[in-house]
């Protein structure tokens, strides 16, 4: 796959065995666990769970629904910022907007933001709002409503991690809005993809927003309609969207799948329901990381070349093929690889040669057999399955790498108290993709216990750095070293529609609806 570009794969017939979207947009860095999937067992194959049927003519596409809909919860909040997970936020998404997007690369964009400046020592940021921006109500844009806005994301479970470096949000006059923070950050304009809402109308169960559509309720029930007052005087594809009350993520499967609603967002690296119908998907990447804990304080473990070696010895190609279905990415850095960040010279693929000779290089072919556990979450089958495999991979020469699958709360107790050799983890990262909780000195995850001067100082002058690659290449050349984790892959979520109804799509980890004025929809008020 092309880098920076969505993948797209068509299928027709019966999708089994697809879960229902896991809640990425977690507010701190936490080891997840997964959803269960049968154990995968004996030879893997490098082919996705589902099967494509074969045959030679294609079967035509189900006919075409008379509007687009999508489901919501009626009567709760639309404000992004409280709002539930899962598809009231996708909603939002296409009333509100935020000061920056990141793309489909994790590339920054201006959206109400036009500009910002920076102060020497790194420490405040000016915010310039972008000016001829109005709500639907018809008043402009303003500082003061960027910043209540962020002031309430600021101490919200959804945004309060992301924004821990802010101390102080300010307005200047009626376009400028300053923050000010306890210690720099070069990428905090990353983290600012937060939905900003009219200030005043934050209680409202729908706020008034700046987006692309507004939401509207008549006899007919409620609806997104176009905004023709749109800022960026685009077209959208189609006029009106109809949304349908669902109750839970049930209650939506069901609705996709009789074809009262046309966009449904899933996980698909595991499975625990089916969806049914001529169906078409769209990845889009996370921040959403699979990776290996090692605890340094074991004797074996606190040698650099046999952390090495057993980074060398993962078939992470195999694990995203073979245990999620392809729905996910391969990386061996602690930066999801759309990212232009990501050091794809650095890259190694994974064969029995190189980890073999890794293993003697580390002096693991002596004859004197060393064990390692490897604790991971018993409720997440999907992660049992994934390292049982890595396990067996890993056992060779005098190296034995054993499995002990722990309850979430046990795997949990076990983690803080240091009682691991190697542990399989998930983690949803920032989008600044700053590690410190991960391996800096005393982090907050870093159950491990690594600890290195160079590490520190380099994640500080990642952190700190307002020219990001310079620092990340030095950064991941350490880590390539150093391993103190093992990175496995990054996650994708993935948006359904039915097959022949949408085209275009470009999701986004934050916004399935990314470029909305770029689909083509068919309804059949409008196919000709």
């Amino acid at each position: 796959m092309e880098r920076g570009k969505a993948r797209q794969k068509w299928t027709k017939g019966t999708i089994g065995g697809i879960a229902c979207l896991t809640a990425l947009l977690l507010t701190l860095l936490l080891p997840l666990s997964g959803c269960g999937q049968e154990e995968t067992t004996g030879q893997q194959e490098d082919t996705p769970w589902y099967q494509e049927e074969q045959t030679e003519q294609e079967e035509p596409s189900a006919a075409l629904p008379e509007r687009m809909a999508l489901s919501y919860r009626e009567g709760q909040s639309l404000d992004p910022i409280t709002c539930v997970e899962g598809m009231q936020l996708q909603v939002a998404n296409l009333l509100y907007e935020p000061l920056f997007a990141l793309d489909s690369t994790f590339t920054r964009e201006e959206v109400l933001c036009d500009g910002y400046t920076v102060s020497e020592d790194g420490l405040r940021y000016e915010l310039h709002i972008r000016s001829g921006v109005r709500f639907w109500d018809g008043s402009e844009l303003a500082a003061s409503d960027v910043a209540a806005t962020l002031r309430r994301a600021l101490t919200s479970e959804r945004y309060g991690n992301r924004l821990s470096d802010i101390r102080r949000i300010t307005v200047n006059g009626t376009d400028t809005v300053c923050l000010e923070l306890y210690q720099a950050n070069g990428a905090l304009p990353d983290l600012l993809d937060i939905p900003i809402v009219k200030s005043g109308t934050e209680e409202d169960t729908v706020p008034v927003g700046t987006g692309p559509y507004l939401y509207i309720t008549d006899d007919n029930g409620a609806y997104l309609s176009a905004n023709g007052d749109w800022w960026r005087g685009t077209e959208q594809p189609i006029s009106q969207i109809a949304l349908v009350d669902a109750k839970d993520t049930e209650t939506e499967q069901y609705l996709f799948n009789s074809y009262e609603i046309h966009v449904y967002t899933a996980d698909l690296t595991s499975g625990t329901a089916a969806l049914t119908g001529s169906l078409s998907w769209v990845d889009a990447p996370t921040a959403v990381m699979q990776f290996v804990g090692v605890n340094v304080s074991r004797p074996l473990l606190s040698d650099a070349a046999v952390r090495r070696a057993l980074s060398v010895g993962i078939d992470r190609a195999t694990v995203v093929t073979g245990y999620l279905s392809g729905h996910a990415e391969a990386a061996s850095f602690p930066v999801s690889p759309r990212s232009t960040l990501y050091p794809e010279e650095l890259e190694e693929s994974y064969s029995a040669t190189a980890y073999s000779t890794a293993l003697e290089q580390a002096g693991l072919r002596a004859g004197e057999q060393q064990t390692l556990r490897l604790l991971v979450n018993a409720d997440s089958e999907e992660k049992v399955s994934i390292a049982n495999y890595m396990a067996q991979t890993w056992s060779h020469y005098d190296l034995q790498v054993i499995v002990e699958a722990l309850p979430w709360e046990e795997y949990l107790a076990a983690l803080a108290a240091g009682n691991f050799d190697l542990y399989y983890g998930e983690v949803k990262l920032r989008s600044d993709w700053d590690v410190p909780e991960l391996i800096g000195t005393n982090g907050a995850l870093n159950y491990g216990g690594y600890t290195a001067e160079e590490t520190d100082a380099l994640l500080a002058a990642f952190r700190t750095s307002g020219s990001r690659q310079p620092a990340a290449e030095a950064l991941y050349a350490h880590l390539t070293q150093s391993c103190p984790i093992l990175p496995v892959c990054f996650k994708n979520i993935s948006v359904l529609t039915h097959r022949g109804m949408i085209e275009g799509m470009a999701p986004t980890a934050a916004n399935i609806f990314y470029r909305m004025e770029d689909w083509q929809i068919a309804v059949a008020e409008t196919a000709e």
